[in-house]
């Protein structure tokens, strides 16, 4: 069985308002973290602690370790990408726009 908490604030003539303590203790939170709010098309936001670019970056240079010391073990499942390889993508792709810029949606279970 989950529980949920809820709390209230006020919003400021600026806009700001505080986070609730309640919230800062579920979420962990500390003085100068980050926050992320996922806003729903539904008006709903999910608040949420901000990943840590710092994690980030660890989890990015593990797994280019792992791939390097995978080459290095395993160099016979190196293989070349072939021109009819990329025939192939570009014949799978062709007429698709893509904007790399785009957000992607969050994929949500819930909704």
């Amino acid at each position: 069985m989950t529980t949920s908490t809820q709390a209230y604030t006020t919003l400021s003539d600026h806009y700001q308002t505080m986070v609730p303590k309640s919230v800062c203790q579920a979420l962990k939170l500390k003085p100068h973290d980050r926050i992320h709010y996922t806003i729903r098309a539904n008006g709903e936001v999910i608040l949420s602690r901000a990943n840590d670019e710092s994690s980030q970056e660890f989890v990015k240079n593990s797994f280019l370790a792992f791939l390097e010391h995978d080459l290095l073990e395993h160099p016979e499942n190196i293989r070349l990408v072939t021109n009819g390889a990329f025939a192939a993508a570009e014949r799978l792709t062709s007429g698709i726009d893509v904007d790399l810029d785009e957000v992607l949606p969050v994929k949500d279970d819930d909704a």
